[in-house]
């Protein structure tokens, strides 16, 4: 009796601490999920149903292509702090480079190229390509910017953007595909008429590609498809936290400037708003030895604080 009643003391003893145990998991996993910093979760972003970029329809039943697509869209989707500055950069510079692809022919889906290719900033990468296109410099030469110590148009976004669409068309007349277009903007139109003809296809799609042009045309869709529907990405990002347009005055120059930063004093701004608003000029004088006209914009009367002096 006595030995029967040791046996339930002990397993009893045994439960209780197992309980205890249990209990304590369970607890410390609730505690973990409520103090987890704003409910974040990560999760595998819904896929959408039916993809096309230009009007071209994205051939997502091929299991390369959706894994493609759906990777940019992953990285592009967690990549939070560069996805969120393109949202907001983007309400000030798509109203500027919308109308120039649509009055070019381009179709709109272009915009999303830029970003990809800069994320809506005068970038430079290694390699020397500038702008928010990324014009090496004997591309930006052929198509009509100017470059030099002085001046470099590639930082002029309404220009790059004209020099981007004149490319764009001459890509689009060779291969007759928006998408291809796209993937010369990349890799150069000799590039993709190399493997068009060593591949022996006419769609963007079959072509076996280096890893930075693969994934160039995913990463354009996905970023099409993300600020489209940020909310669905889980980008809530308020209207008053975008990036407003700059609005602005033009000024036309045909002589030359010994000193950009009494130009800009004189007229109630300073050199860095200058640069601000004109990033194509690169140097603090503007020579202009050809008497060529130029137009530099201000900001109109009001719509900025200027900094005081002490």
């Amino acid at each position: 009796m006595k030995k029967n009643m040791l046996i339930f003391l002990a397993g009893f003893i045994c439960a209780s601490v197992l309980l205890f145990f249990i209990g304590s998991a369970v607890n410390n996993s609730q505690d973990e999920q409520v103090d987890f910093p704003q409910g974040y979760k990560i999760v595998s972003p819904d896929f959408p149903k039916e993809l096309e970029f230009a009007g071209e329809r994205v051939p997502i039943e091929n299991f390369e292509v959706y894994e493609r697509i759906d990777r940019e869209i992953i990285v592009n989707t967690y990549f939070h702090s560069s996805t969120i500055i393109s949202i907001k950069r983007a309400n000030r510079w798509f109203p500027v480079i919308e109308p120039i692809l649509e009055s070019n022919g381009i179709p709109d889906d272009f915009k999303y190229l830029m970003i990809a290719e800069s994320g809506a900033a005068n970038a430079i990468s290694p390699a020397g390509a500038t702008g928010f296109w990324q014009f090496l410099e004997g591309t930006a030469l052929k198509y009509g910017l100017e470059v030099n110590n002085e001046v470099d148009e590639r930082y002029d976004v309404e220009k790059s953007t004209l020099a981007a669409c004149m490319y764009l068309k001459e890509a689009y007349n060779l291969f007759g595909s928006w998408t291809l277009a796209a993937a010369s903007f990349n890799m150069g139109i000799p590039g993709v008429k190399k493997q068009l003809e060593r591949q022996k296809t006419r769609n963007y799609y079959n072509l076996v590609l280096g890893e930075e042009t693969s994934r160039y045309i995913a990463r354009i869709i996905a970023l099409k498809e993300i600020m489209n529907n940020p909310s669905k990405y889980g980008f809530h990002i308020k209207e008053e936290d975008l990036y407003n347009p700059l609005p602005y005055e033009e000024v036309e120059v045909s002589g030359s400037i010994n000193d950009l930063a009494d130009w800009a004093i004189q007229r109630g701004i300073n050199y860095k708003i200058l640069k601000l608003y004109n990033p194509w000029l690169r140097d603090n004088t503007l020579t202009n030895r050809s008497r060529k006209s130029y137009t530099i914009k201000l900001p109109e009367m009001g719509s900025i604080e200027v900094i005081k002096e002490n």
